[in-house]
């Protein structure tokens, strides 16, 4: 069989190769691409240049770019909508068609009406479960709302990353399609713990530099403390945090993107991890810095609580600097404490988010769909 991964809308290949996020986005479709199960995986992108970054794939993955034509804002939009009848040969000649986010989903939904393929919608988080928690229009809302019933309703497969984003959506929407819960992945033979020596009472926080990620608590939290914290990413908080923590006397490292294959090293150098966000889907980097063996601190919250067992495999704290900083303090100052957080880590992560597993839930899906397909 033959598979159409719909990206994102707006985001192209050459977008995750800069931000440091092929190496990660690319491997599962690596691992399919030539099985006994998927032939051949196309990519549909919002890069016009893409076609570059074959180079850096697995042979059988074929990117198919947007026309130069498309290349503006309101050309995405209208490319997202004929981007079917632009490339319905190569269309005609797939078995399943994927979404990776819900985002530029109804361009998978046209194809499937038009073409008859098994749709799989994919969320690597609910949209409008993390629109309840922004500033966001109620018009907004009600759009996003409406995509997902469209696209829930067409779907012949769904995969979301949680139970929470499953028990969400079954509340909220009709789905006529199977819905398997497949959390995020990790190369748990890169991500693994380091050998190398840690950076006395260092913290680490990867992520974009935004507000969901509530950084601002975590510097609050550091004030006075003889704690080094390194930030690695880029957003549109980043020049505000720099302030912040210079004129409070943080000391706080501000490190750029990384490609993720390099990230393992990175995270082996500290004691440990902190997640403060006030929301968040299934956090890759997470699961990460866990398969490095980190003790890692995160927001009692959704998306994090659902990986995070307290004082097992990491410990959970409020979003408030005080709790923050409270966790802080016992992890550091408890060296069993970390130690047993340590291995709990890694054994969560290879027991239920490698990439083998995550790939034989994936595959036994399609396989299912086609199954069913052929004997209609």
């Amino acid at each position: 069989m033959n598979l159409a991964l719909f990206f994102t809308f707006g985001i192209s290949a050459q977008l995750w190769k800069a931000m440091g996020l092929l190496d990660r986005e690319k491997l599962i479709y690596e691992r399919m691409a030539g099985s006994e199960t998927v032939n051949k995986v196309f990519w549909f992108t919002y890069g016009t240049d893409d076609k570059a970054i074959e180079n850096d794939l697995h042979g059988n993955i074929e990117i198919v770019p947007m026309p130069q034509v498309f290349n503006s804002r309101i050309g995405m939009y209208l490319y997202s909508l004929l981007l079917p009848f632009v490339h319905g040969r190569i269309l005609r000649g797939v078995n399943i068609l994927k979404t990776n986010k819900m985002s530029g989903s109804w361009t998978a939904v046209i194809a499937k009406i038009l073409y008859r393929k098994a749709l799989i919608v994919r969320t690597g988080f609910t949209w409008s479960l993390f629109f309840q928690n922004e500033n966001t229009g109620t018009f907004k809302k009600h759009i996003i709302c409406l995509i997902e019933r469209m696209a829930y309703l067409f779907s012949d497969g769904i995969i979301v990353s949680s139970g929470n984003d499953m028990n969400y959506i079954k509340e909220k929407y009709t789905l006529k399609g199977m819905c398997k819960i497949i959390s995020n992945y990790v190369e748990t033979d890169i991500f693994r713990p380091g050998h190398k020596g840690k950076i006395p009472d260092s913290i680490c926080f990867v992520g974009r530099l935004i507000e969901q990620k509530n950084l601002f608590s975590l510097l609050k939290s550091l004030v006075g403390t003889p704690y080094m914290l390194n930030i690695v990413g880029s957003g549109e908080q980043r020049e505000a945090l720099m302030k912040f923590a210079s004129e409070n006397g943080i000391n706080v490292k501000f490190t750029d993107n990384i490609p993720n294959h390099n990230i393992p090293e990175l995270l082996n150098v500290h004691e440990v991890f902190v997640l403060p966000s006030f929301y968040e889907g299934t956090p890759k980097v997470l699961l990460e810095a866990m398969a490095c063996g980190l003790p890692c601190i995160g927001a009692d919250v959704h998306g994090i609580n659902d990986i995070i067992s307290h004082n097992e495999n990491g410990v959970l704290c409020s979003t408030d600097p005080e709790s923050i900083r409270k966790a802080l303090f016992t992890v550091f100052n408890d060296e069993s404490l970390r130690n047993r957080l340590s291995q709990n880590a890694r054994k969560t992560i290879t027991e239920n988010f490698s990439i083998d597993k995550y790939l034989e839930k994936e595959l036994s899906l399609y396989k299912g769909l086609i199954s069913s397909q052929r004997s209609v």
